[in-house]
This record gives C-alpha cells, sequence and structure tokens, in this order.
C-alpha cells in the first residue's frame, strides 16, 4: 500500500485501504484514549464482590447470602429444618460443578431432585444408610454429602476430606443433638419448639431474641450461626427449582 508523507502529519492513503487480519486476534477494534485516574480518584473505586459460594437466599440487608461450601480443610454443617431445605441447597451446589451424595433412609423421597439434577447428568447419587463409600472429592470435584438420616444421625463412616462438605438435616433435636452440634462449623436453625429453642440458644449463646424468635420462623426463613456470627437468611426458589421442589416447608 502507497502513502504520501507529509511532516509532521500522520501517513495519509493515497488508495482504498485493504483491510488486515491479525491471526489469531480478528479485526482491530476501535481506537480510544486510555482512562486514567488521578492518585485522589481512586478511593472512589468499589468493587461489589462477596465470598464465592452457593447462594442460599437473601439476609435481611435483601443482599445475596453465600455459604462457602468447599474448603481445602473438611466442613460439617448442620441443619436443624426441612429436607425442602437441605434439597433446595443440594440443588444449588449441584449447579456449580458440585457431585451429591446423599445417605438416607426415605431414598424415594430424594429420587426427583436427584434425576432432575445437572440434566440428566449423575451429579447427584442416592444411597442408602450405611452404604456410602469415599467420594474421591478433590479442587476440581468438589463433593457435598448430605446425611438425612432422622434426628439420631450414627457417626459417618467417611474419612475427614479436603473438598467434601457434610450437610447432616435433623427434623428436630434429638437425643445425640448436642453432639452433633458442637462438632459443627455451621448451623442452620430453622423453626424449632421452645424447648428447642432454649436448648441451642445455651448451646451457641444465642441472643435472648434470637431464642424467642426461633419457635415462630416462617417456612422459609433460617437463621445460619457459627460461634462467632448470626444471619438470618429467607429463601425463595426460582420456578425451576420449584417446579422441582415445591414451594418452601419446615416438614416433609
Amino acid at each position: 500500500m502507497a502513502y504520501q508523507t507529509y511532516s509532521g502529519q500522520a501517513p495519509q492513503p493515497t488508495e482504498q485501504r485493504r483491510v488486515r487480519v491479525r491471526p489469531g486476534f480478528g479485526l482491530r477494534g476501535p481506537r480510544r484514549e486510555k482512562h486514567v485516574l488521578t492518585v485522589e480518584d481512586l478511593s472512589a473505586l468499589s468493587f461489589p464482590v462477596g465470598d464465592d459460594g452457593v447462594v442460599i437466599g437473601l439476609d435481611q440487608q435483601q443482599q445475596p447470602a453465600v455459604i462457602g461450601l468447599f474448603r481445602p480443610t473438611q466442613y460439617d454443617v448442620v441443619l436443624v429444618g426441612g429436607m425442602w431445605t437441605a434439597q433446595l441447597i443440594a440443588l444449588r451446589a449441584a449447579a456449580t460443578g458440585a457431585r451429591i451424595a446423599v445417605e438416607t433412609g426415605r431414598p424415594q423421597a430424594w429420587a426427583p431432585m436427584a434425576q432432575a439434577a445437572g440434566g440428566g447428568q449423575p451429579c447427584v447419587t442416592v444411597h442408602q444408610v450405611g452404604r456410602l463409600g469415599a467420594q474421591g472429592a478433590s479442587v476440581a470435584s468438589p463433593v457435598l454429602v448430605v446425611r438425612d438420616l432422622g434426628a439420631r444421625p450414627s457417626r459417618s463412616r467417611l474419612s475427614a476430606s479436603p473438598w467434601q462438605t457434610t450437610l447432616t438435616v435433623l427434623p428436630y433435636l434429638g437425643p445425640n443433638a448436642t453432639r452433633v452440634l458442637n462438632a459443627a462449623d455451621l448451623i442452620g436453625l430453622q423453626r424449632v419448639s421452645p424447648q428447642e429453642s432454649e436448648l441451642v440458644g445455651r448451646l451457641l449463646s444465642l441472643a435472648p431474641g434470637d431464642v424467642s424468635a426461633l419457635p415462630t420462623l416462617p417456612d422459609h426463613i433460617t437463621l445460619w450461626a457459627t460461634r462467632m456470627r448470626r444471619q438470618y437468611v429467607m429463601t425463595n426458589p426460582g420456578e425451576a427449582e420449584t417446579q422441582v421442589l415445591g414451594g418452601p416447608r419446615r416438614m416433609d
């Protein structure tokens, strides 16, 4: 391509320009001025990025509430609540690419959810009590083990493993609830009786307001607690989740 050159000016084409494609990069985009900030302007920048994990609902500020389920160490979660909430968490964990292994005495209640998850891929497996083997969890293939074994769950036979999280579902607080709750890293509390509320209030050092609120919680509200933090979460299913699980319910 021939150009006429003028002193102090950019070259100008003397014939129709032919577009040249840079191999591997496609057409060159438009040229624009660089965006420049002064040091004083940097403090105005903010990035609304929270912890990564599974979105389980909205907090009291109507912001997404996220549980970082999968970690490089064993992580134990206990949900004192309904199977509906446990299945919703499992369904959303599967949507992030995790594998779900359910150990339960009521496999028929988990079968529809297992069939619907993963679009036909076997990402959710359901196992009889005591038949759950090693899952081979890894950073590229994390595993959520759901133990739905009633109010008196036996001790798990699975060895602690990195990137493997256990979610134990308690419909109510049984005789060994203290052992189960004390071993948990995170506890979810749905509506319970006043007596149960007093018990967990002592175990977790809950505020009097939380103790009085637990017996009156709606079906879609859960209080998530650690030894240091408390957070109420409102869980509303999406349309596809409602088709699989139905509406929120505390008891099944």
